[in-house]
This record gives structure tokens, sequence and C-alpha cells, in this order.
């Protein structure tokens, strides 16, 4: 799913000039300001909040939806929509480590338009900034790719790997804060695709998807996912296990280590 964040007055005009020009599902995420909460801190419902419950739905005949709860975060509620959205546009998210469009001179995070007025973005400039903008992935993301596949008619199974950032290998090492990655542009992404390929030649194997996020992330944050669809389990387990050892081993990403006590790039200590 691919995310823009526009900022300052008129934001959500904005979005609403450049979602038509989309191809794909489109959702908008809109920060609604403090004076619009309920006395409990919760948006208001058009209907009356039931005792216990933390979400609420309403469904109209014709598939139309809203929805209200509590304890959701920006981060949360981009998870939930990336399996399921190609495109989402936030409103109102300047601390959000996204592109963003900044209208008027608001301050934001990760700004790459700049602009006055609504009026004065050029909006092929805001459509490439999305197109270009690094994709929010889940787990679930590549698990609903992989089930569109041509030849998933011919898959009984799934299986799936997903690696994290480990606070602590052994109960007396130093505590890992976070990890950051850096991918060689150009040539990671490249070989990614390449092992997917060599690893869908297999006999049985329907479909591969590999993803390995790259930046700074903390301790049980998700890091990489392969995902495999295939005619039965043996086949799908096999190439789990082959696909996230190549990637570890062939794919060009580097990870620095900061833990309590030091920081440090991990491939200067093997």
């Amino acid at each position: 799913m691919q995310l823009l964040g526009v900022v300052g007055p008129e934001a959500r005009t904005l979005c609403e000039r450049m979602s038509p020009h989309l191809d794909g599902k489109v959702a908008l995420v809109e920060r609604h300001p403090e004076e619009d909460l309920s006395a409990d801190g919760t948006l208001p419902s058009g209907s009356e909040r039931v005792e216990g419950v933390d979400a609420a739905y309403e469904l109209g005949e014709d598939g139309a939806w809203a929805a209200t709860g509590d304890g959701r975060d920006l981060d949360d509620v981009l998870d939930d929509l990336a399996a399921t959205y190609d495109h989402a546009l936030l409103v109102g998210y300047p601390e959000a480590d996204v592109p963003t469009v900044s209208l008027d001179g608001t301050e934001a995070e990760e700004i790459v338009i700049e602009a006055d007025s609504v009026g004065d973005v050029d909006t092929e400039d805001a459509l490439d900034a999305l197109a270009d903008a690094t994709p929010h992935v889940t787990l679930e993301t590549l698990v609903e790719r992989v089930k569109e596949s041509p030849r998933a008619e011919r898959a009984g199974a799934i299986a799936t790997f997903t690696g994290r950032v480990r606070a602590r290998d052994d109960p007396d090492d130093s505590e890992t804060l976070e990890l950051t990655f850096e991918k060689y542009e150009g040539v990671a992404d490249d070989r990614l695709r390449t092992i997917e390929s060599e690893l869908m030649e297999r006999e049985g194997v329907q479909e591969v998807a590999l993803f390995h996020r790259t930046g700074t992330l903390e301790a049980g944050e998700d890091i990489v996912f392969v995902v495999v669809l295939a005619g039965h389990r043996d086949e799908a387990f096999e190439t789990v296990s082959d696909g996230i050892d190549r990637l570890k081993d062939e794919v060009p990403i580097f990870k620095r280590e900061t833990t309590v006590e030091e920081d440090f790039w991990v491939h200067d200590r093997q």
C-alpha cells in the first residue's frame, strides 16, 4: 500500500483532487482535532456506545459502513488497511514517517512537496510522490497477494515466515533497542525478485513473495516476510525455509544494531 501525507489548510481538498486519478482502492485516514472528540476521548458515533464494546461498525445494505472505537493508533490502522487497499492518503499527521505534502508552511517529518496553498500543488507531482514512496507492507498484504495468483487453484497450502527484532538472544546479553537496515539501492530489490522467480520454478510451488523492511525498527517490530503458495505443505515449508536463507545470504541489506551499551554495524563484527 502506497502512502502519502498531506498537512496544512485544505489538506483534505488536495486528497479529493488526487483520489480519482489513482488506480485501485484508496483509503483516507484523517486526524480529527481534539475539539471533535467526545468526553471520553473517542470520536462521536451515530449510535450510542455500548458498555464493554471497544469497536462498533454500522453496515448499510449497499455495503457502506462506518466505525468508531478506541485503542488504535495510526500504525495499527495502516496495518489493517494494507492487505486490501492500494493507497492511503493521510490528513493531519505531520509526525508520520511518510512522504508529505506541506501546505502554508506547515512543518512535517518528511516533506517532499511544499506549497502555499492547494492551488499551487501540481497534482501530477503529488501523484508521483505517492507512487515513489516505500510501500507499507504487512504479512497479510503478501498472503492476499499470493492468493490472487492465477495459479492459486492448484495450491492447497500457504506457509509464511516472519522475522522480528529480538530484544536479546540470551538472558545475559545487552538489550537491543533497535535495528537499522539499509539496502543497496537497485540491487537488493532486483535480487529479491530473482530469488522469488527461481523458487517458483520448483515443482508444486505456485507463488513466492519476499519483503524486507528498511529504516529503523524497534524491538518487537517485524523485519522480514516470506510467503509461499504451494500445492502441498511439504513444498511450502521447504521453500519458506530456503527463501529466508537465500534472502539473508544473497540480498545486500546491511544491519546496524543499537543496544543499551553500544551501536555498531553487524557486518563489522562477523
